[in-house]
């Protein structure tokens, strides 16, 4: 008896070290007693673990009255955490005047998120980046660096730089007090720096500057890259992750240079080489270890004891992408769900999007508001000066990117739905194109540009549903709605006819007998109904509120209120145009303070055609319009009454543009012509029409449609 005793205590023992702590971070419990916690899994709520995902939209790139739709149609698309960059040149572009009025009013935007319930993250800087001027800092502020570097460098310890931070970080409080989760509010975590080696002194100041200004929030984070100078300490900021499908800031004109390829694998590193190159051992995961190794590679943690080890967590996969004046990259939107898939497969409990919905950036007169090569500060790329579409699952006018909007839509509900147990589940087995954690298969083969016909999917192997087991390789699960189950039908993104009946023909195993079951057809199996949707009948369907829904006229169904809105685009009539200047001839593109092609001033644009818009006063100005403007070309700007309303680096598609910026005024479209000698990046179907155009240049206005945004 007394052995059996000692074999039972010691099991307990084992069982209690063997249990997950939490990490100590700051207030995690809301008034209604609700605890936010974050694990070595990820994140846990009011006791229960959750796999949230989280997209990025930045507030003052997005106009004020558009925020409650655009964040509901963000809820509508999966995501169930908002990140966003508060640019300090966007609120003290003078020193010491500060600015949160309208499209930059923090306070409102926390307001409607606290009232849509959509937890927030907070990516404080000082240094953002976010493709704005200067990376976020004021022009007053480098000027100050310049002149007395002991004060004020720029990223450092400097005194003058800490004060000015500190009042920045202060700042940002005053707009996001009682806004915090302990308050109530949606304000759940804040993000230190970003993209900062440290050293990790500077990170520590810095946090303890949020901490004193009064953010206490349950997590603070920061970019898991690159790689820091020297050691951190563990547990005081999380590190998050990311990987992009291409970007803009490659100096090479060539498809998928170095390692794009790379965000289309499973792999056991959480970092990704194209962005930086950190990745810790699973000691230095635990703070457990002195070494200084930062190219081992990392697992899913499987704790053997009461240590943490840092949950896999991601900030920034980066399905879309802006194009640079010198890389003109076209995102197809099958990018984005491939990079969701193969980072949850090889373990990851956060999806975190940058971009999930583009915007446009502040109209400034004395300088662009973009990153361009001529700024002191950034990774120096000339970007359009207005436009931040980022070819987003919602793009800069919030309208939906279909394949990238719908795929992970469909990726997210999943997750939603099957989230608890999902990120309780490690990864068992691991590959590049495989990976399985515990009784779902997540595959990919797609590879951007280099395998466009790959298939991607999350498929069951023995997945429980209501006593059911259910395994097919043809289906993936979708949701749980009205006590039913919903399957996807898995297809490829591109098909023949042989194809298509293979996989529109799912072959589903149900308690160890096989059923081939019809599309879009409730089929009924032991008291139980299991549908298997088509991918054009899954694009119109939503769960809301535990129910079914589906899209009428084949928008974006969400929940407005205590009602279901549905918004859609229709092409409304055309715009009428007039030639009214012939171009002057080609440009000579010089290069860049970093040896690419620099783009266009404004000087330049006396050498583009222009067109007149002459009929826009017959459309209903209270219709929400935009002009959808088809192009060939290098660079198309829209002027009203000669100022700059919108731009765009030709890449293939067309450009947007919102007819209440225009109505009523003086309208001119100028475009640039693009030279076939030009050094810039363009992919094959884009560089085949500029090969083929007459004479030594690619220009044409080849359509102006005006566009209805409607809301039933």
């Amino acid at each position: 008896m007394k052995k059996t005793l000692i074999a039972i205590g010691a099991l307990l023992m084992s069982l209690s070290a063997g249990a997950q702590d939490t990490f100590s971070f700051g207030t995690n419990v809301n008034p209604d007693g609700v605890k936010l916690e974050v694990d070595s899994h990820g994140f846990i709520i009011g006791g229960k673990h959750v796999l949230p995902v989280m997209g990025e939209m930045h507030y003052a790139r997005v106009p004020e009255k558009e925020w409650r739709r655009e964040i509901q149609k963000m809820r509508a698309g999966g995501i169930t955490m908002l990140a966003t960059y508060c640019f300090w040149i966007h609120h003290e572009p003078e020193e010491g005047k500060w600015d949160w009025s309208g499209n930059k009013n923090l306070r409102h935007f926390l307001e409607v998120c606290k009232q849509e319930q959509m937890p927030v993250v907070l990516r404080l800087g000082p240094f953002c980046h976010g493709e704005v001027y200067q990376g976020g800092f004021p022009v007053w502020l480098t000027d100050k660096a310049a002149a007395d570097p002991n004060q004020y460098k720029l990223r450092s310890m400097a005194p003058g730089f800490m004060k000015a931070t500190e009042s920045l970080y202060a700042n940002i409080f005053s707009q996001a007090k009682g806004m915090l989760w302990k308050d109530g509010g949606p304000v759940v975590g804040v993000q230190i720096e970003n993209e900062c080696r440290g050293p990790w002194n500077y990170y520590m100041a810095l946090k303890d500057i949020a901490v004193k200004v009064g953010f206490d929030t349950p997590f603070y984070t920061r970019t898991g890259w690159p790689k820091l100078n020297g050691k951190e300490e563990f547990g005081k900021l999380l590190p998050l992750y990311g990987d992009y499908a291409d970007g803009f800031w490659d100096r090479t004109l060539d498809d998928m240079p170095g390692a794009y390829k790379d965000a289309f694998i499973m792999k056991d590193e959480r970092m990704s080489r194209v962005i930086a190159t950190e990745t810790f051992t699973k000691d230095e995961l635990s703070g457990n270890s002195k070494s200084e190794n930062n190219k081992s590679p990392i697992v899913n943690s499987k704790s053997e004891n009461s240590k943490l080890v840092y949950p896999y967590l991601t900030c920034e996969l980066g399905g879309g992408m802006m194009p640079s004046y010198h890389r003109r990259i076209n995102m197809s939107g099958y990018e984005a769900f491939p990079l969701a898939v193969c980072k949850v497969g090889s373990g990851s409990n956060l999806p975190g999007y940058y971009m999930y919905h583009g915007g446009t950036n502040p109209y400034n007169p004395d300088h662009t508001m973009a990153e361009t090569q001529a700024t002191k500060v950034t990774n120096y790329n000339d970007m359009p000066l207005m436009t931040y579409d980022f070819q987003a699952p919602l793009g800069e006018m919030g309208q939906p990117n279909e394949n990238a909007f719908h795929q992970t839509r469909w990726f997210h509900q999943f997750l939603a739905d099957w989230g608890e147990e999902l990120s309780m589940m490690d990864v068992d087995t691991l590959s590049e194109h495989y990976a399985r954690r515990g009784c779902f298969e997540f595959s990919n083969s797609y590879v951007r540009i280099l395998n466009e016909e790959g298939l991607t999917s999350v498929c069951p192997n023995g997945m429980q549903w209501e006593g059911l087991t259910i395994t097919s390789n043809r289906v993936q699960p979708f949701a749980k709605a009205d006590g039913q189950l919903y399957l996807i039908t898995v297809r490829p993104n591109a098909m023949t006819k042989k194809m298509r009946k293979f996989f529109d023909s799912p072959l589903i195993t149900i308690d160890g007998t096989t059923y081939k079951l019809k599309l879009d057809k409730p089929f009924r199996i032991k008291g139980k109904t299991i549908t298997v949707l088509s991918p054009e009948k899954a694009k119109r369907a939503y769960v809301i509120d535990g129910k079914m829904h589906y899209a009428e006229n084949g928008g974006i169904l969400y929940k407005d209120g205590e009602g279901i809105a549905e918004e859609y685009w229709k092409t409304l009539g055309k715009a009428a145009v007039v030639l009214s200047k012939q171009t002057a001839g080609l440009r000579t593109v010089a290069m860049g303070s970093q040896k690419v092609a620099a783009m266009p001033v404004e000087a330049d644009f006396d050498k583009a055609a222009v067109w007149r818009l002459t009929n826009l006063g017959d459309f209903n100005e209270n219709l929400d319009l935009y002009l959808q403007i088809s192009y060939r070309g290098d660079v198309a700007r829209v002027y009203a009454d000669g100022k700059l309303v919108e731009d765009n680096f030709w890449n293939g598609k067309p450009m947007l543009v919102r007819l209440s910026d225009l109505v009523g005024k003086a309208v001119e479209i100028k475009i640039l012509p693009l030279g076939k000698d030009y050094p810039i990046y363009l992919q094959t179907p884009q560089k085949e029409q500029l090969q083929s155009a007459t004479g030594d240049y690619l220009l044409s206005l080849d359509d102006v449609k005006v566009m209805e945004r409607k809301v039933e």
